[in-house]
Formats: structure tokens, C-alpha cells, sequence
């Protein structure tokens, strides 16, 4: 079989393509011949077996994915209902994937009855476990023979990180596996029982596969050099002056990568390379990549580089922009793990000085290592549900492609609107800004200006159009334009802050449509920014909330005469800490972020924070909390960073770090939400705009787990899965783009199937399941314009959602 090296030098041609090669139909089975579990387990009774590229050179994956019967998933789906677990399952219910390495002693055997089978170690089972794909009887001997070869080919990649067209048969005959015995899985009965001849041995079968693809080699490998000719690869932009610098950081060599547009995949572009660290002036810090005969690249070091090190592939991947504002994503890989540390240090020292403006030695040793922990791909500890997470579900299948485009708009509103139609684009120069999505009652409401609409959730998962609040005024009759609002007291009021009056808030009666009550809360302690009592207070009759200010953190009661602050419960700092947002529990902890970029951690007003967590250097621009503590959710612009509050040991294990505080050397693990460097790159390369997440968000649901995250940037909605997340998945999130920038937006109350989005000019419900994964192809489609935007609408009318 190693005689045919060439036969699949087509299928690795086109690197556009995810997958190289695939068995369309078989069964996957788990066997311990040792095990006292039980002999054997069939996994997946219907199924097709890929072998698919990663985003990382080098490296793929053997992938088995489950297959249904036509209408089985739709009855498992309505079996599930609106079951949380359901809806939030882990990857490995209807898909296993392996990373092809040699440790798994990849091999096949045709069996005497004509029956093919593929099996391998599994690694984290007991010794002598298989995975063993048992091919349908009409997957022919020629297409395993390919398989096979491809899965050599890419063991060989991995281990000798070359081309495979560089291997000999000698090389490729280390990962022949032949010798060792398949044991027989259980007899299932395969759904094409016909007789088919005793295949080939494996000498026919190079000949087979030879003759069967001889002319489509030749046809393929004229067209792949005729499209080699035609497409034009990603290069390297010239590298910017070098200032000169006062203290080397870091200096390490490695092999340079630049990230490829047309075919998604990282290049080599220079084997020995030096980056540099270096200090060029007060709190400004450079990096050079410099080669034997070019200077490759040069640029401050900002957080816009969007740092990731990945120490299972000895890799740094980072952005890089030009002057003239395009975007390129580049790959380091280092010799060992020794020297990836050191560069490291290097780096995230520049960076945090950058933005603290403190020296990396200020710090102590444990919060210098919670800060270059936040910038690994680390994997999370969940230690309650982890090992059920690992046999649940992913996530629900995306839609068709129709229906994926067709998401609901609803229509926009105008303080002129005739009695029966609403004017779809209002001509006032005023774009929606703001969302809050209604507990107690299926409303959310889209801030506009000084205008406010008002939006029905039809039990069918759409939005209906109910009236506008055309005129948003003090109670003295002056008009503004509300700079945050909180829906509060059962959702039948909301709370509005007027930026021109910093020390009072308003309350809108939203039966009524209009403001009743302005609340001076104190003469010299202003209001930055407020949030509820408890996370679910908005759904109950409780009247005081939390205020802010860039110091204090403090409770609002309305029912107080004169100043509305509760001077008690005032917790004020006299240093300036730059307070930017709260968010609550169940329970009435409270989390306070800040523009520093540290999160406090309360169980009380009035009293000192149990806990602090240290500063990453970015300001925290939006914060939440899931319901029971345990996570927290905090947003920079540029990432996300999720916190597990819950303590493993020491003498507080299994306490919040609101109840006790973390210990000194016990400081959380935090998990960097952040794109992909490469999908930053094509991000901005589409929209010519710079990464600005918007304030995520938990799904919300009394007794609801946390599933996923909702987050924006531009015209990108991005959620994340937290199953994958926790796992330390590499395809944690997935996208959907509109044509216009995403204002705001949050899961519908209850559910994290429906997803609520204010546009410029529209408001929208889409389905989660109208999400993509990021491939150059999502990020790159402009989705179709709505038939009805510009027209005239009905009030009455209802846009269909994909859902």
C-alpha cells in the first residue's frame, strides 16, 4: 500500500475543503476484550467516519459523526421538549473525534466475509480498548484502501510536521499498524445485506485504487495547478520601522506562520526566526520578528493583538495590523515548552504593564499566574458535571440554509405613525441603542432616541410590533434620550438614566407610557450606573435596586423621603477604582467590575468584598452573573473572560468566593473567551472595523442552567457553548452576520433556543440554530435584505421567524 504515495496527493490539494476524505456509512463500536464493563458497545449504529483538516498546520482529526434516520431527530427533538439538558448536551452524543497521531495505532482489516474494519487505541479507556468503524458492505475495498493511506499520511504530517508529499515509503511504513489483531465487535445486522465478492488483498488493492483513480488524478491535478495559478495567496505585508529599544523582554527563536484567506489555512513562511519583546518608552512596548534575510513584521504590543498561546502545539497566535488598517494573523511555533513559557512571560509583561502602567513586578507570583493563565487555551474544571458532560449532546443541528437567512424583523416605529401603519425607517437620524428583554411578560423594549418600542414574544417564537412611547420627557416636560434603563417592579415600570442628570434617575409607568417620578438619589454621589436587587427582582414587587458610582456601591429606595440613597448599606472607596458595572444572583450576591479591569465580589452591601479577583488591564465594560453564583461573566472589548466563583480546596472548598474568600494561592482559573486570531483577521478584513465585543449575557431562566453566551462585535452576533467551553473545545462559538452593525442583544427570557437583536433600524428574533460555524463562507456572506425593509407595515403584521 505504501507503494501509492502519489494516489492521494488530490485529496489533500484543496485546502479550502474541512474534509479530505469520508467512508459515507457504517457502524462505530467500543470494545474491551479486557474490560469487566462488558465486552462490546455500539456507539453509533448508523454513521460516516471523516478524516477533516484542523486550524492548525499539521494537525487533523478522524471524526465520527452519528447519522439519522429520516425524521429521528425531529422525534428525539420533541421527545427532548424544552428540557434544559436536552438543549444543552456535550459534543459526544452524535459525534467522537480523535486527533491523528501515531499513539492510536491507526489500522484496517478486510474480514473473510467481505466485511471492512477500521479500529484504533482508545486513549483514555482501559488497556486494550478499541474503537472499532465497521464499514457498510458497500463501501468498496478501493475507498478503504484511501482512507487508510490519508490517515498514515496525516500521522506522518503530525509527527514530522512536513508535507506528506516529503515521505518516503520508509517513513510512512512506521505507522503500519497491520500486525496487530482487530478483535470481532457484536453482530449488527447492516442495512445493505448483499452479497458482494471477497475483496482484494492488500497488494490488489494498490492496484485497484491505482487504475480506478488514474484519470482522475491526472484531470484533478491539472485543474489544481490551473487553480493554484488563478487564486492568490495571503502575503506578508512589509514591516514597519523598528524604534529602538531600551530593555529586551523577551528574545526567542521559532518557526514563523501567516494565516491564508483563500484557504484557510497557516503557512509557513520562515523556519528560524527571533522575536523580540522590547521596551521603547514609558508604558510602550514593541515586537519584532526578524528572519535571516527580512525584517517580517513589527507592531506595538496592544491588546488588539489578541494574544493566544497553545502550549499542546507549541504555538503563539497573534494579530497584526497595518497602517492602513488591514488585518493579518500570524503563527509562532516554538522549539519546546521551556521556551514558549519564557516568551510568554515576555509578552504578557509587556501588555500588562501597557495597560495598567504598573511594573509585571508589582504583582504577587499568584496574581502575576491568574493573569498568564487567562491567556492560555486551558481547559475549565467542572468537577460536578464533568464526566456527565462528556456524553451530552453539542448542540441543536443548524437549520437549512433558507431559513438560516430568513431571520424575523419586526417593525421599526416613528413618533408619526398613523393609526394603522408604522413607518419602517425613521428619518430622525436616531438609531436603536439599547435592549432590555422582559421577564414577567413576553415584551422587550428598544431604546431609540428619546422614543422607546414596545415589542410582543408570540408563543410561536416571533415579534410582534404593540405601540411606541414616542416621547420620553422629565416630568418637567424635557425630552431625553435615556443612556441606560432597567426594566423593574413585575416589568410594569422601568427604571431610566438621563446623562444630562447624573445624581437622579426616573421611573416610566410603561402602562401608561410615560415618566411619573424623578428620584434624586444623593447631591454629591452620582449614579454611573445601577442594576437589580437580585438577579430575578425585576419578576417580583421589590422596589429597591443597586446604584454605582466610580467609588461607592450603594441600595436605591424609592420609598425614602428626599434622597433616595440608603446612607446604611453605602460601601464608598477612597480611591478612585473606577466602578463600571454590577450584576447579581439569586440570592443577592453582588459582582462590581471596573474600568482597572478587577471584579469585587460581595455577599452583602455595606461590608468589605469577600473576594477580588486581579486585573487583566482591560476595562470591564459589561458584567453577569449565572443565577446561582457559580459563574461570572465579564466583558472587554476585545474578549470575554469567564470566572468559576466555586472553590475546589483548601479550607473554603465548595464555597462562592461571595460567601468566603479565595485563598491566596487559590485564586480562580479564569477560562479567555476570545475569537480565533484567524477569524479576527477575516472579521475585520470583511468589515474594515476593529473587534468591539458588546456587553454579554448568560441565557436567563429561573431554575435554568447556564447553556450559552451571547455576545456582538460589528455586524457578528457570536454565541458560545459552554458545554464546549468547559471541555476546552476549539470550536467553542458560532456566528451570524447581518449587514449592519448589532446594537444590542440578549437570549429571550427562559430559553436559549431564541435570540432577541437590535439593529440600527430593526429588531429582530433569529433562532440559535440559524448560527454558523466560522468558516471563511459565514463570515464572508452578506445576508439578503428583507423584502420589507423600506415598505409599510401593518401594526398587526408578524415577520416569521427561522425558528
Amino acid at each position: 500500500m505504501f507503494m501509492l504515495r502519489n494516489v492521494t496527493k488530490y485529496l489533500f490539494g484543496d485546502t479550502s475543503k474541512e474534509s479530505i476524505v469520508e467512508i459515507p456509512q457504517g457502524q462505530l463500536y467500543l470494545v474491551r476484550p479486557l474490560s469487566p464493563k462488558g465486552y462490546s458497545e455500539l456507539i453509533f449504529k448508523d454513521a460516516a467516519a471523516t478524516i477533516r483538516r484542523t486550524g492548525q498546520e499539521y494537525q487533523y482529526q478522524l471524526v465520527v459523526q452519528r447519522a439519522y434516520e429520516e425524521g429521528e431527530e425531529e422525534l428525539l427533538a420533541e421527545e427532548d421538549g424544552d428540557d434544559g439538558d436536552a438543549e444543552a448536551q456535550s459534543a459526544d452524543k452524535d459525534e467522537k473525534t480523535f486527533l491523528l497521531d501515531q499513539g492510536l495505532h491507526f489500522r484496517s482489516e478486510i474480514r473473510d466475509g467481505g466485511e471492512a474494519v477500521f479500529a484504533w487505541r482508545d486513549l483514555s479507556g482501559d488497556p486494550g480498548d478499541l474503537y472499532e468503524f465497521v464499514c457498510d458492505r458497500s463501501v468498496q475495498a478501493p475507498e478503504v484502501g484511501t482512507f487508510e493511506m490519508v490517515a498514515i499520511k496525516c500521522q506522518y504530517e503530525r509527527k514530522f510536521r512536513k508535507p506528506q508529499e516529503a515521505a518516503t515509503e520508509k517513513d510512512l511504513q512506521q505507522f503500519n499498524f497491520t500486525d496487530q489483531t482487530i478483535p470481532s465487535a457484536s453482530a449488527v445486522s447492516s442495512p445493505i445485506t448483499k452479497a458482494i465478492d471477497p475483496p482484494p488483498k492488500p497488494k490488489a488493492i494498490e492496484d485497484s485504487l491505482a487504475k480506478q483513480t488514474q484519470k482522475d488524478l491526472s484531470l484533478r491535478d491539472t485543474k489544481s495547478r490551473a487553480s493554484d495559478k488563478e487564486v492568490t495567496h495571503t502575503t506578508a505585508p512589509p514591516s514597519a520601522m523598528t524604534p529602538k529599544g531600551s530593555e529586551v523582554l523577551a528574545k526567542e527563536r521559532a518557526e514563523l506562520h501567516l494565516f491564508d484567506f483563500p484557504s484557510g489555512s497557516f503557512m509557513l513562511q520562515d523556519q528560524s526566526v527571533v522575536a523580540t519583546v522590547s521596551e521603547v518608552g514609558k508604558w510602550e512596548y514593541w515586537l519584532q520578528i526578524t528572519g535571516a534575510g527580512r525584517e517580517w513584521l513589527g507592531q506595538p504590543v496592544v491588546a488588539d493583538i489578541n494574544p493566544v498561546f497553545n502550549f499542546e502545539y507549541l504555538s503563539f497566535i497573534f494579530n497584526h495590523y497595518t497602517e492602513d488598517g488591514s488585518a493579518y494573523s500570524w503563527l509562532l511555533r516554538f522549539k519546546d515548552q521551556e521556551t514558549e513559557e519564557r516568551f510568554q512571560e515576555g509578552l504578557m509583561r509587556a501588555l500588562w504593564e501597557r495597560l495598567n502602567e504598573i511594573k509585571w513586578t508589582k504583582p504577587t507570583d499568584d496574581e502575576r499566574q491568574y493573569v498568564l493563565d487567562a491567556f492560555q487555551d486551558l481547559t475549565m474544571e467542572d468537577a460536578e458535571n464533568a464526566a456527565k458532560d462528556e456524553e451530552e449532546e453539542e448542540e441543536e443541528e443548524e437549520e437549512d440554509e433558507e431559513d438560516q437567512n430568513d431571520s424575523q424583523r419586526a417593525e421599526e416605529y416613528d413618533s408619526d405613525e398613523s393609526a394603522d401603519d408604522v413607518v419602517t425607517k425613521a428619518d430622525d437620524g436616531n438609531t436603536n441603542s439599547q435592549l432590555a428583554v422582559g421577564y414577567k411578560h413576553d415584551r422587550s423594549f428598544v431604546v431609540r432616541g428619546s422614543k422607546i418600542g414596545v415589542f410582543k414574544h408570540t408563543p410561536n417564537n416571533n415579534l410582534e410590533f404593540l405601540t411606541n412611547i414616542s416621547k420620553v420627557e422629565t416630568p418637567g416636560g424635557k425630552l431625553f434620550s435615556p443612556k441606560k434603563v432597567m426594566l423593574h417592579s413585575e416589568d410594569t415600570d422601568m427604571i431610566l438614566q438621563n446623562e444630562a442628570n447624573p445624581n437622579s434617575l426616573y421611573r416610566m409607568d410603561l402602562e401608561y407610557g410615560k415618566v411619573v417620578d424623578e428620584w434624586k438619589v444623593h447631591d454629591d454621589i452620582p449614579v454611573k450606573t445601577f442594576a437589580p436587587e437580585k438577579k430575578f427582582s425585576q419578576m417580583t414587587g421589590e422596589q429597591t435596586f443597586l446604584g454605582l458610582s466610580h467609588n461607592a456601591l450603594y441600595r436605591v429606595d424609592p420609598r425614602l423621603s428626599g434622597n433616595k440613597m440608603v446612607e446604611s448599606d453605602l460601601k464608598q472607596y477612597t480611591s478612585k477604582n473606577a466602578f463600571s458595572s454590577a450584576a447579581t444572583t439569586e440570592q443577592g450576591y453582588i459582582a462590581v467590575a471596573s474600568d482597572k479591569g478587577d471584579i469585587r465580589m460581595f455577599d452583602k452591601l455595606g461590608l468589605r468584598a469577600k473576594s477580588q479577583l486581579p486585573a487583566l488591564g482591560d476595562p470591564i465594560i459589561g458584567l453577569d452573573v449565572s443565577a446561582d453564583g457559580r459563574w461570572v461573566l465579564a466583558t472587554c472589548r476585545t474578549f470575554l473572560l469567564l470566572i468559576d466563583a466555586l472553590q475546589k480546596d483548601g479550607k473554603n472548598e465548595g464555597k462562592l468566593g461571595f460567601e468566603k474568600p479565595f485563598g491566596k494561592d487559590s485564586k480562580p482559573q479564569p477560562k479567555r473567551l476570545t475569537l480565533q486570531p484567524s477569524h479576527v483577521a477575516q472579521f475585520q478584513h470583511e468589515t474594515k472595523a476593529a473587534l468591539a465585543f458588546t456587553p454579554a449575557h448568560f441565557n436567563t431562566g429561573v431554575d435554568d442552567k447556564v447553556t450559552s453566551i451571547i455576545t456582538a462585535t460589528g455586524p457578528f452576533i457570536v454565541t458560545w457553548n459552554m458545554k464546549k467551553v468547559l471541555a476546552g473545545r476549539k470550536d467553542p462559538y458560532t456566528i451570524k452576520r447581518y449587514d449592519q452593525e448589532v446594537k444590542a442583544d440578549d437570549f429571550k427570557y427562559g430559553s436559549d433556543r431564541n435570540v432577541i437583536v437590535a439593529l440600527p433600524n430593526e429588531v429582530n428574533m433569529v433562532a440559535k440554530q440559524s448560527f454558523k460555524k466560522p468558516t471563511r463562507e459565514s463570515i464572508a456572506a452578506t445576508p439578503r435584505a428583507s423584502g420589507r425593509f423600506g415598505s409599510r407595515l401593518r401594526k398587526s403584521d408578524v415577520v416569521n421567524s427561522p425558528y
